[in-house]
């Protein structure tokens, strides 16, 4: 696609409003310069345009749809795959048909599996952008059944153990990878439940927020680039050890951990933090968007745990100045 086409979409995808503004501050023109690309794409189909002049409002244009529901149990998830999903995106570049592929099987398989619901839903919009999927089923609800599972005192707390990764409510038949790594692959990844909203977009730090009203079941939602360059390979060699097949690296978003109203302070919310960490060897500590911390928080997780688990190295990343005068007075007390 024409790289100007491109910003003109992502310009679109964003705001339909003063686009043609927007545009031509972005690639230094003329505004009839830009008002001509814009034309230009609603003549290709990808853009869909409404009211006059300056008024105008643009969106990108739904080039594909699909939706299906099935029942549980029903269809495996390697024939929704097939029947429903691979023909919206089956001309794409293959890194990107690769991505779908993983994140629609395990999705589906998930709701399979583990949702307790008797229907699960799956449908796809593709626009000349992007394309958008989404997994939906009525059961308990993901992060409730992971609080109950690991007797969490909040279902706040089960979205920081989704996002170290390796946890499952069935070991024995899953690894839980599914959703660590699909949540790395897309642009954005986003998981709505009850009245919590987890959302992953690429580039940006983890989000949680609560909604007004709790909805029934869970709602997965994947996004991805139709020409992104990102292969699953080297997602998952990321979070491998250097010559190993083994999932042993994740990062923690310590945001996640605190909730409204409150700072990290306790031993008790360094141990939430430090929950299953010996299931891995290589753990990144991720403070963005963590002004500060208090000293038996930092105690707890770079002196306690570290002199307990020597073998696990805990690697702090994105501190402000306070965060990491904290950890280095924890780390002299070894």
């Amino acid at each position: 696609m024409n790289p100007q086409h491109r910003q003109a979409l992502k310009l679109i995808a964003h705001d339909g409003h003063n686009v043609g503004t927007r545009l031509s501050e972005l690639l230094g023109v003329t505004r009839q310069a830009a008002s001509a690309k814009l034309k230009k794409l609603v003549g290709l189909g990808y853009v869909e345009a409404t009211g006059t002049s300056r008024a105008r409002i643009y969106r990108l244009k739904v080039l594909k749809e699909a939706s299906a529901s099935f029942p549980i149990p029903g269809p495996s998830e390697d024939i929704v795959w097939r029947e429903l999903c691979a023909p919206m995106v089956g001309d794409l570049p293959e890194n990107v048909c690769d991505i779908w592929h993983y994140g629609i099987t395990e999705m589906a398989n998930n709701a399979i599996d583990h949702s307790g619901s008797p229907i699960m839903r799956v449908g796809m919009i593709r626009t000349a952008l992007h394309t958008t999927a989404w997994v939906a089923d009525d059961g308990e609800g993901i992060f409730l059944k992971i609080q109950r599972a690991l007797n969490l005192y909040d279902p706040r707390e089960s979205i920081i153990e989704l996002a170290k990764g390796k946890f499952t409510t069935d070991p024995a038949n899953h690894t839980g990878e599914g959703i660590f790594f699909s949540g790395k692959m897309f642009d954005v990844y986003d998981i709505r439940s009850g009245n919590l909203h987890f959302m992953h977009d690429a580039g940006t730090v983890d989000i949680l927020a609560e909604r007004d009203k709790a909805g029934k079941g869970t709602l997965v939602m994947m996004r991805l680039d139709n020409d992104s360059p990102r292969i699953t390979k080297d997602v998952f060699d990321q979070f491998s050890s250097p010559d190993e097949y083994t999932f042993d690296r994740t990062i923690v978003p310590v945001r996640l951990a605190i909730h409204e109203g409150e700072k990290l302070i306790s031993r008790s919310q360094a141990k939430r933090i430090t929950l299953r960490f010996e299931k891995f060897k290589h753990v990144i500590l991720d403070f963005d968007g963590v002004s500060e911390i208090g000293q038996a928080f930092a105690d707890e997780i770079f002196r306690v745990f570290r002199m307990a688990h020597p073998n696990i190295v805990m690697v702090p990343a994105h501190m402000t100045d306070a965060v990491k005068d904290m950890i280095n007075r924890a780390r002299t007390r070894e």
